[in-house]
């Protein structure tokens, strides 16, 4: 959205995310150091390599924040104090900064120093309680998601909070520190579940790929494969009802309502079930579609690229990267008509420390050669 981002990295060794596989092949089919879970996220940012452990690396630190907006740091709660970069340290040179500290529990409380990563918040939110196959069926029991969505929900959500502190700062000229923990995001994320439990007291039971607020909802059986059909309203239930050739199912008292529905979905499930398996997935979901009736069939990744609607959106893009050529990503879903996106391959470790060092704070050669020379940068 245009800002300048400086990532900060571990001197010789960098994000431990680029350690990660699966990695790049090279045209040989030969695996190179550039692993894939690092490229996804990394975009657009300048790699710095600083090690902050040391004095001048400290000092190299305090002088890039005192010169910028934000500062985000994920790291365990107290450890940026013992080099001179927590917030209260950075205020001291930037009153205006607005400093986001993301980490798993918060700053404050009896887990606040636990280190945990997207499944754990999964587990400790009661999620993956409410996912899986439900209990008296092969299968049965808890299930998290392979996604790791508590962890992209959280950088969303410190997005926004920083845009807000922005905002703020736009207004009257004050900086302020923000508290991001993903168990905070994966507790919100429970939304109606969570809000449910609150006010009534019941625990939701996992319904599998139902819905525990609509019926018909769930994923049929097809000659190839699986489509997912949600139904909202009464109006799709009678549209989905007269294209499956079963208008007699608008009559019958057990589906008289969604209430109804939802008390009966088991049995309904299976009456749809025995009539999409009939049908190829995608032929069903754009006849359904077509008539209003909300569903799409159930894709494997390749398939999902494939997908005509996300050829139109051109969601796989492609960015200029000065090893691999032209290297294939995901789209951001950020769309601005006036402000448009551009896009930058992620860097290679420690590629922009010498450039903004020097375009930065002014070094001049011989300081960075210095630098390199007690492995500061």
């Amino acid at each position: 959205m245009g800002a300048t981002v400086y990532k900060i990295e571990k001197y010789g060794v960098g994000d431990e995310l680029r350690h990660s596989p699966p990695f790049l092949h090279d045209d040989a089919g030969r695996a190179t150091p550039d692993s894939i879970p690092f490229l996804t996220v990394n975009r657009g940012k300048y790699s710095l390599t600083i090690d902050f452990t040391k004095p001048q690396g400290q000092a190299l630190l305090q002088k890039l924040a005192a010169r910028c907006d934000v500062l985000v740091e994920n790291f365990k709660v107290g450890d940026l104090q013992r080099y001179g970069l927590d917030y209260d340290s950075i205020r001291a040179l930037n009153p205006g900064i607005v400093y986001c500290s993301v980490t798993g529990y918060g700053q404050e409380g009896p887990s606040a120093a636990q280190p945990g990563y997207d499944p754990v918040f999964q587990a400790i939110s009661g999620i993956m309680s409410t996912c899986g196959i439900p209990d008296g069926q092969p299968g049965a029991g808890p299930m998290r998601a392979m996604m790791p969505f508590v962890d992209v929900m959280t950088g969303m959500v410190a997005t926004s909070a920083v845009l807000g502190a922005l905002y703020h700062r736009q207004a009257t000229g004050e900086g302020q520190y923000l508290d991001i923990a993903l168990l905070d995001v994966a507790l919100a994320a429970t939304v109606y579940v969570g809000q449910k439990y609150l006010s009534s007291g019941q625990l939701p039971t996992r319904v599998g790929n139902g819905s525990l607020l609509f019926a018909p909802s769930n994923c049929y059986r097809c000659l190839d494969g699986h489509i997912l059909i949600q139904i909202g309203n009464d109006l799709q239930w009678a549209r989905l009802c007269k294209f499956l050739g079963q208008e007699a199912w608008l009559s019958e008292a057990a589906f008289a309502t969604n209430g109804d529905r939802v008390k009966n979905a088991a049995q309904l499930d299976q009456r749809i079930s025995a009539i999409t398996a009939q049908w190829k997935k995608q032929a069903l979901a754009d006849g359904l579609g077509a008539i209003g009736v909300p569903c799409g069939p159930v894709n494997d990744i390749a398939q999902a690229f494939d997908h005509p609607q996300v050829k139109h959106r051109q969601l796989r893009m492609e960015v200029a990267h000065p090893v691999y050529g032209k290297l294939p990503m995901i789209r951001s879903p950020l769309r601005f008509s006036e402000t448009p996106l551009t896009y930058r391959a992620p860097p290679s470790l420690g590629a922009d420390t010498s450039a903004v060092l020097r375009d930065e704070l002014g070094l001049d050669e011989g300081v960075l050669a210095g630098l390199r020379d007690i492995q500061v940068i």
